[in-house]
């Protein structure tokens, strides 16, 4: 078994990496270490190159093993920019004493010469002239760009500059590196803390952990002649993993159904002449690796090499493999295999097996019952679907997913509503095409793929199963239409929510200029905006800036040009690097207001880390300071945004509002995962923060019964979850969500599942309101954000 192959999309080219045993040096490393990378080359596949993937090499000169588990090797461009952002490869296993290890990173189109088997693969491409490359513990990504910041950064075990590399470690990078040539430690390892006198230019001499030093070219001789006794069913077996999991065979017969060229590359054969078996899939994929496939679809083949269960992660499902192939093709043009139909009668309403959370990897296949192990008994087996309805639209990886089951829980707009943790939506599938030259077409949900839609089922750890098409449908546009909310009259207080996904004034004038629109124009231009994710002025530049005034000085010029009003705004700074997000960003929580038709009151004393607090009055309760933030030191909030708190007033009555981000989904186990029922474990924390926003809103209440609250924002979490039952908990707010049609109930498009992240709930005191869901967003190939916002409508003086 192997685990954490980077997403076979992504793969461009291959770097390798060595780890020393000698002290590190002690701005990049702890003394103890002895793990250091030896040899960089970012010229594989470039033109004049012989290897075809760039590779780094870590080498260890300790006497015991150097383990890797939970550590990345990480790459930033020579003159990285603002936008530059260090690229990641997740290792595994260890390095022996004395030994090697090699990262292969992503091929270029040149070069005849593979690498040694890589003992880790990465998706990086590297440049060959100049570059920095870490050794990182942890496989979250670096944020540093300067010498002296990655110097200052503790999880950094080694760092390489090569070439015009700014960061890197002593006088200067390493120098002489090119298409031809690597960058590499002497043989003794020295570590001096020095780049330019530790590296020396010379051929690229690769080593894998198994002490290889050669690969082979695209042409592998010693192909099998003969079938042998193995067939692909054998391999597939009637589990999830193969009995047959790291064991060599030979002379697998199989015609080929499909071959990936780029990213993981490889191809798939298919028996011809299946057993009885429904469980056994007849296809299985063949990994090549850094080498180029040399076969055609309808070649029929012998292939002998190791079958191998990779896992894309240590939560996924895992990819039965043959590995280390060698090929014969018997014959070319042959038929291939009919493929198997999937639609509303042959895939099971049943999802998956209960393990009771333990994983389903042993357990017997099922395929009339559930539909994961009907797809996982097809795996690599032709596949086939008709006239499939849209549910997620078409991304910038050039997926798209759809339905086989039309009528499966059909949100208005022709989505797939998702809305119980009991009742997965088994018809969802996740197209990508296998020919570059015919990427799946820019589909809005609601859209058809028409006709028949072909190709082998695969699976990834991004939307688990998938069919890598070889004939796509044609497009049927249904002409989704964004949506526009209605004005709201003079008496009513317009409260919206709006997740603007990580705008920061560096951002395009494109990405304001849409956001916009959707406030003034699609959302009507709402008394009052709370905004998620709104960044500090400079986004991920990591300087110590918390301020937004010039991200939202950007955003209001931009309402008032898309003919909405001129608003004001309030927010509340965070500590530098201490409310999540993405590193350097400081996300936070901000009101706009029109100024126009409600007032803010200002009331001093907020600041980041002083909690807010219900004053009770002879009038009935203010905040303590306005704006404000809850309970901001607790634990619950540790690394996550604070929720940000308003006193208004429309019309002489105040209305109190909380802009909520909750903490995210990351970390959970996916739903079609290998543990079932799979962990939910980011919930926890989601549940503690809503705990704190009901005790303050209980306090307001406790001051003043009738007093108007409303509690908005992106809570990560479903109307049906415990984090929503603890945001209600006393009935002191209702989710307006579960107001609106079940068809109509969600805000966010996530795997081909219409759900809902985003919400507005009020207290009693306010009694008359008109809700709504804007779409237009979440829907669409094209997105401002991948949020919809939504919009409440409050007579505050109703009775």
């Amino acid at each position: 078994m192997h685990i954490s192959r980077p997403r076979s999309i992504l793969l461009t080219c291959a770097v390798a990496v060595t780890l020393s045993a000698t002290a590190l040096p002690a701005a990049f490393a702890t003394p103890s270490s002895t793990a250091v990378i030896s040899e960089v080359y970012g010229g594989g596949g470039n033109s004049g190159a012989t290897l075809t993937r760039d590779f780094i090499e870590l080498a260890n000169a300790g006497t015991t093993a150097y383990g890797l588990s939970g550590l990345s090797v990480q790459y930033l461009p020579a003159a990285p920019s603002a936008t530059s952002q260090w690229q990641v490869s997740a290792l595994s296993g260890s390095v022996a004493p004395g030994g090697r290890y090699l990262v292969a990173e992503a091929a270029g189109t040149g070069g005849t010469v593979a690498l040694p088997t890589p003992d880790a693969t990465g998706s990086i491409a590297m440049a060959g002239a100049g570059g920095t490359v870490a050794l990182v513990s942890g496989t979250t990504a670096l944020t540093c760009k300067t010498a002296a910041d990655c110097a200052a950064d503790t999880r950094i075990v080694d760092l390489v500059g090569y070439g015009s590399a700014v960061v890197r470690e002593g006088s200067g990078p390493a120098a002489g590196a090119s298409n031809t040539a690597s960058v590499a430690r002497a043989a003794s390892l020295a570590d001096t803390d020095d780049n330019a006198a530790d590296f020396t230019a010379g051929t690229p001499t690769p080593v894998n952990a198994a002490g290889e030093t050669s690969g082979s070219g695209p042409e592998d001789p010693g192909g099998p002649t003969n079938p042998g006794t193995v067939r692909i069913h054998d391999i597939q077996g009637t589990t999830r993993v193969s009995a047959l999991d790291g064991q060599t065979v030979a002379g697998v017969p199989g015609v080929v159904t499909g071959v990936r060229t780029s990213g993981s590359r490889g191809f798939w054969i298919q028996d011809p002449t299946p057993d009885a078996d429904p469980r056994t899939a007849e296809g299985v994929f063949v990994y090549t690796g850094s080498t180029a496939p040399q076969v055609t679809v309808g070649d029929s083949v012998l292939v002998s090499g190791k079958v191998d269960e990779y896992y894309p992660s240590s939560t996924t499902q895992s990819i039965t493999e043959i590995t280390a192939p060698k090929t014969t093709v018997v014959s070319s043009g042959n038929a291939l295999p009919e493929p198997v139909v999937l639609d509303a009668a042959s895939v099971p309403d049943a999802y998956v097996p209960s393990a009771d959370g333990g994983s389903i990897d042993a357990l017997p296949l099922e395929p009339s019952a559930y539909a994961l192990d009907l797809y996982e008994s097809l795996e690599g087996v032709r596949v086939q679907v008709s006239d499939t309805r849209v549910t997620g639209a078409t991304t910038a990886y050039d997926e798209v997913w759809v339905t086989v089951k039309p009528e499966e829980n059909p949100t208005r707009r022709g989505g797939t509503l998702y809305s119980s943790y009991d009742g997965q939506n088994t018809g969802r599938l996740k197209v990508m095409s296998l020919d570059p030259a015919q990427p799946v077409p820019v589909a809005d949900v609601g859209d058809v793929l028409s006709g028949t839609t072909t190709g082998v089922m695969d699976y990834a750890s991004y939307g688990g199963y998938n069919l890598q098409a070889t004939e796509l449908g044609t497009l049927t546009d249904h002409d989704l239409a964004r949506e526009v909310t209605r004005k709201q009259k003079g008496n009513e207080l317009a409260v919206a929510t709006y997740n603007v996904e990580n705008l920061d004034a560096l951002d395009e004038q494109a990405k304001f200029d849409t956001l916009a629109e959707g406030i003034a124009v699609n959302l009507s231009s709402p008394d009052i905006v709370s905004l998620e994710e709104i960044q500090d002025d400079n986004g991920a530049v990591n300087d110590g800036t918390v301020g937004s005034e010039a991200t939202l000085q950007r955003f209001t010029d931009a309402i008032v040009a898309a003919g909405g009003p001129r608003y004001d705004w309030r927010y509340v700074a965070p500590e530098d690097g201490k409310d999540g997000g993405e590193p350097g960003g400081n996300i936070r929580n901000v009101f706009l207001f029109n100024p126009e038709r409600v007032d803010f009151v200002d009331r001093a004393g907020g600041d980041a880390t002083t909690a807010v607090a219900a004053v009770k009055t002879k009038k009935g309760v203010t905040l303590s300071a306005s704006p404000g933030r809850i309970t901001p030191t607790d634990d619950a909030w540790t690394d996550s945004r604070k929720p940000l708190v308003g006193e208004f007033r429309f019309h002489g009555k105040s209305v109190f509002v909380i802009g909520n981000h909750f903490t995210s989904k990351g970390g959970d186990q996916p739903l079609h995962g290998k543990y079932q029922e799979p962990r939910r474990s980011s919930e926890d924390k989601r549940v503690r923060q809503a705990a704190e926003v009901n005790t303050f809103v209980k306090s307001l209440l406790a001051a003043d019964d009738s007093a108007r609250v409303i509690t908005l924002g992106d809570l990560n979490d479903f109307a049906f979850s415990p984090t929503v039952d603890a945001l209600t908990s006393g009935e002191v707010l209702k989710p307006l969500i579960t107001t609106l049609p079940a068809d109509e109930q969600y805000s966010y498009v996530y795997d081909g599942n219409s759900q809902a992240l985003d919400h507005i709930l009020t207290s009693p005191g306010i009694r008359r309101f008109d809700y709504d869901v804007v779409h237009i967003n979440a829907e669409f190939a094209d997105q401002a954000s991948d949020h919809d916002p939504q919009i409440v409508r409050v007579k505050v003086n109703a009775k």
